[in-house]
């Protein structure tokens, strides 16, 4: 059985926007969509290590801030012409606060 923590309220993350945990192999975004929609990836772009919760969301999907690669939020796959793909985290939403597999995640919310 999966232990959650909170990492955080829906409210604290910007519509078409992000937030970052900080786990033992690196930084997650934490990503809000216009529709309220939640969802956690790799921070890091494959193709040039671009910062994906600084990138511009846009249904759900993100753009990489440095290079222009789109992935799709849900599936941490790249679209379009792009190879690749990030990882994806399973998150719980529950009365407005996220929640994170507790063997994810090492520190709270930045």
């Amino acid at each position: 059985m999966t232990e959650w923590i909170e990492i955080g309220t829906v409210a604290a993350i910007p519509r078409r926007g992000a937030r970052c945990v900080t786990t033992p192999n690196g930084k997650i975004a934490v990503f809000r969509t216009q529709e309220d929609q939640v969802f956690a990836i790799e921070n890091r772009c494959p193709h040039k290590h671009g910062p994906l919760s600084e990138g511009i969301v846009h249904g759900a999907s993100v753009t990489c801030p440095l290079h222009n690669w789109v992935f799709d939020l849900a599936t941490g796959k790249a679209l379009g012409a792009d190879e690749g793909e990030v990882r994806t985290y399973p998150i719980d939403v529950v009365d407005g606060r996220i929640f994170m597999a507790a063997d994810v995640v090492a520190v709270a919310a930045e």
